[in-house]
Formats: C-alpha cells, sequence, structure tokens
C-alpha cells in the first residue's frame, strides 16, 4: 500500500505547534472591516485553537492519514 499524503489544503489553513497545539486564523478579515471597531479588529488577528475531535483529524490529515 502506497504512503498517505498530506492534505495540502489543510497545511495552508493551519499550524500545529510544538506542544500539539493546532491553531487557525479567524475568519472576517477579507473586507468590509470599515465598519468594526479597532478592539475587535484587534481580536481578528489573533489565532484560534482548534480542539476537540476536529483537532485529532487535523493532525491525522498533516500527517498523511
Amino acid at each position: 500500500m502506497p504512503k498517505l499524503k498530506t492534505h495540502k489544503g489543510l497545511r495552508a489553513r493551519v499550524r500545529v505547534t510544538k506542544n500539539g497545539k493546532v491553531l487557525r486564523a479567524k475568519s472576517g478579515r477579507r473586507h468590509l472591516m470599515g465598519h468594526m471597531s479597532g478592539k475587535q479588529a484587534r481580536k481578528l488577528r489573533e489565532q484560534a485553537e482548534v480542539t476537540g475531535a476536529i483537532a485529532r483529524t487535523v493532525i491525522r490529515k498533516l500527517a498523511g492519514g
């Protein structure tokens, strides 16, 4: 059986830290930001953590499984 490939679309969207946390960017920063308060816009710059079963699936897909 051949090796399984990494999911390239997922690799571009998330990163895994040294401790195994999965981080993703928050949505809503592409356009129409003029109505947002500065506080709201700054909050969107932060990375969000992916948790639970979805995080396990992400790690498996990145490992080629």
